[in-house]
């Protein structure tokens, strides 16, 4: 098969872009090269020749000896009129914006079949992790169940912090800064968003079902307590942030990103560090299970560059899943999920927003938690769940169809005395 040339506009030259350059280098035997760099900051020194960068955007995108654009900046806004611009022009887009790929994915995917351009985006799913073309090639025919995993390396890293280094929240978010796994502004990956983003990528190649991101329950990881993670030690479980995607039986799909408590011989309690993992169920090849780094320059880049070689082969997203899976739409209202509720005398869950509690535990000296089932849009919807002083942590059991109501029955409810409680009470919801 004949390779084409590459000639790159490249977008962004901080972590990820230096990255790039640099296994670039490391890469003769492909043919690409980096032709223009579009910056913003004029006055950043950088290491490489001056007349290399352009603070124009239409400079890059009007230079017809650059035929691939790779766009590697933080601003999402300014990131969709960089890769619609590109596609417009005919030049084929390679992209690590989760953001903006998630709120405009209908649409890029319109305008490249209206534009008959490719745009690739394997390093804005999981990093280093080959999971897009998996998808969308291994698995074209064979339906999947489910996937589910730690899609986001920068939480993944503080959490392992914590949890293995004893760190608090704080120092083990610092420490990820200072290692370029988390940025300055670490909102987007500390209260869920980012993997509420790539979760949205997943599912459009998973299961065909283009989602909008905020239709996604996402919960992230900077509320939780420590009760919580006294409960994860006494019960002997990890904690992670989990995205999962389950088909429902009646043909649904339930997704939600949420910290979640994970039995230690399952395969995402040992995806430690940086590290994303993410595991496919499906009809015809049962469980697999996916490893890499998902944060960092070098890793990320190495996603793009694989998109680089697979444009000099013609490759594109067929995107057959859409076709095949056309009517197929995201259910919360089917779906539920057991989870552990910690919040102390200012706040509290509304106890009806629950089809069953499991225990109930009070202590004056760690506060209060409940076990309980409840349905994902009940979740989602509920006026408590974003309360200063509630932390709410998924149990170790996957997203699952609701239950048929059972008869009625006397209300019972199981009180705790937990080894590192000290005073147990009850008190009403």
């Amino acid at each position: 098969m004949n390779r084409n040339d590459i000639r790159i506009g490249l977008f962004g030259f901080g972590v990820v872009g230096q990255g790039l350059h640099t296994v670039l280098e490391r890469t003769p035997g492909l043919r690409a090269r980096i032709g223009r760099i579009g910056v913003k900051d004029r006055t950043k020194a950088r290491n490489l020749p001056a007349e290399l960068f352009t603070f124009d955007r239409d400079e890059v995108l009007d230079d017809p000896t650059l035929n691939v654009i790779v766009e590697l900046i933080d601003d999402a806004d300014e990131a969709y009129r960089i890769v619609t611009g590109a596609l417009r022009r005919g030049k084929a887009v390679v992209t690590a914006n989760k953001k903006m790929l998630a709120e405009h994915l209908q649409e890029l995917i319109d305008l490249q079949r209206e534009t008959n351009t490719p745009l690739l985006y394997e390093a804005a799913a999981c990093a280093s992790l080959p999971v897009i073309r998996n998808l969308e090639e291994y698995y074209d025919t064979d339906l999947l169940e489910a996937v589910e995993g730690i899609i986001n390396g920068s939480t993944n890293y503080i959490l392992t912090a914590m949890h293995r280094d004893a760190l608090t929240f704080a120092a083990a978010l610092r420490k990820a800064q200072e290692l370029g796994f988390a940025e300055s502004n670490p909102a987007l990956d500390v209260e869920g968003l980012d993997a509420r983003n790539k979760l949205v990528l997943l599912l459009a190649h998973a299961f065909g079902l283009v989602a909008r991101p905020e239709d996604i329950l996402a919960v992230g990881i900077a509320g939780i307590s420590e009760l919580a993670s006294s409960y994860a030690r006494e019960k002997g479980l990890v904690l992670k942030l989990v995205a999962e995607a389950r088909r429902l039986p009646n043909g649904g799909v339930a997704a939600a990103v949420l910290p979640t408590l994970v039995r230690p011989e399952h395969e995402l309690a040992r995806v430690q560090d940086e590290y994303n993992g993410l595991i496919t169920q499906s009809n015809f090849a049962d469980r697999q299970f996916f490893l890499g780094k998902g944060a960092g320059a070098v890793p990320t880049a190495s996603a793009v560059l694989s998109d680089l070689s697979a444009l000099t082969y013609g490759y594109r997203y067929e995107y057959k899943k859409l076709h095949q899976e056309s009517t197929l739409a995201l259910t919360p209202a089917a779906a539920e999920a057991d989870v552990l509720v910690t919040f102390g005398a200012e706040h509290a869950p509304d106890r009806a927003d629950f089809s069953a509690v499991h225990e109930y535990f009070h202590s004056q000296q760690l506060g209060y938690y409940l076990t309980g089932t409840i349905g994902l849009e009940r979740l989602a919807q509920a006026a408590w769940l974003r309360l200063p002083g509630i932390s709410i942590v998924r149990l170790p059991a996957p997203l699952r169809a609701v239950a048929p109501a059972p008869v009625p029955a006397p209300e019972t409810s199981t009180i705790v005395q937990a080894a590192w409680a000290t005073d147990v009470a009850v008190s009403p919801l």
